[in-house]
């Protein structure tokens, strides 16, 4: 996506939702290496984020990678419960 078609897209975004759940685009960067554009995006759920990048990668012109960030309460949240594991061939 180049970056004069991010404002038609983040409009289209903004119709689709009522404003309490209204997906934003938070920043837009190009960069060297593998990956040449990171798109930071504020969506209403895990859902939408995969319903996006399946869309923009469908339409065959980009290959997309999505990453959930968590917030510092989300990682203390997630500290506090156990979780048991036992590693394969333990």
């Amino acid at each position: 996506m180049w970056a004069c078609e991010v404002g038609p897209v983040t409009a289209g975004l903004r119709r689709a939702y009522p404003a309490s759940d209204r997906p934003s685009l938070e920043a837009f960067y190009f960069a060297f290496g593998e990956d040449d554009v990171y798109v930071l995006a504020r969506l209403p759920d895990n859902g939408t984020a995969a319903a996006v990048g399946l869309t923009v990668s469908a339409a065959g012109a980009v290959r997309t990678s999505t990453v959930v960030l968590l917030t510092p309460e989300e990682i203390d949240e997630a500290a506090k419960k156990s979780v048991e594991y036992r590693a394969p061939g333990a």
